[in-house]
C-alpha cells in the first residue's frame, strides 16, 4: 500500500494565449491513463465568479454568505471568502487523495514549473532564468538549459513528471 504524502505541485505557466489550458486538457487524461489521480488549481489574479448571476448560489453569495456550497450526486462546488491570495499548498486540504496537483498560473511561485512558450505571444520564455523551471513546452527550437518538449509530446511530459516526482499509481488505469 502506498503511503499517503502531500502530493507534488507543478505549475503550468506561460503568457496569456500561450495554450496553458489546452495543454492541461491534454495532459490530464494521459496522467490518469497511467493510473494517477490528478487535481488542478486555476490561479486567477483578476477574481472570478463560479456561478452565473441569478442562479441560487450566486444569489446566496450576493446576499452576504461567507461560504456557499453547491452539492449534487456527482460534484461539489465551494465558494469561500478569503483574506489573501492563497498559495497552492494552502489549498491542498481541498485536494485530498491526489497523486499530483497541476496549477495553471502561479508563475512567480516557488513550485516546479512547466512553461508553455509560443514566440507569437512573447519574445522569450518567462522563466528562462528561473531555478524552478523543469521543462519548456514549445514547438520552436529553443534551448534555455532545461528539457524541451513539443506540445504534442504529452506522453514524454508525463514520463518526466512521473520520474521527477517519483510517482506510483494509486488506482488502476482507466
Amino acid at each position: 500500500m502506498k503511503e499517503k504524502t502531500t502530493p507534488p505541485i507543478v505549475s503550468i505557466i506561460g503568457n496569456s494565449g500561450s495554450g496553458k489550458t489546452t495543454f492541461i486538457e491534454r495532459l490530464i487524461p494521459e496522467i490518469k491513463r497511467r493510473g494517477l489521480k490528478v487535481g488542478t488549481i486555476k490561479h486567477d489574479v483578476h477574481g472570478f465568479e463560479m456561478d452565473k448571476p441569478g442562479k441560487d448560489t450566486w444569489r446566496h453569495k450576493q446576499a452576504g454568505a461567507s461560504v456557499t456550497v453547491i452539492s449534487s450526486p456527482y460534484q461539489v462546488g465551494v465558494v469561500i471568502d478569503v483574506d489573501h491570495d492563497h498559495r497552492p499548498e494552502e489549498l491542498l486540504p481541498f485536494l485530498t487523495g491526489m497523486d499530483l496537483i497541476l496549477t495553471e498560473g502561479y508563475k512567480r511561485g516557488d513550485k516546479p514549473k512547466l512553461e508553455i512558450f509560443r514566440s507569437a505571444i512573447s519574445k522569450e520564455p518567462l522563466c528562462k532564468n528561473d531555478k524552478n523551471l523543469m521543462a519548456l513546452v514549445s514547438d520552436e527550437e529553443i534551448d534555455i538549459g532545461v528539457p524541451r518538449f513539443s506540445s504534442k509530446e504529452i506522453d514524454k511530459v508525463t514520463d518526466l513528471l512521473i520520474t521527477y516526482f517519483n510517482l506510483a499509481p494509486t488506482q488502476k488505469a482507466k
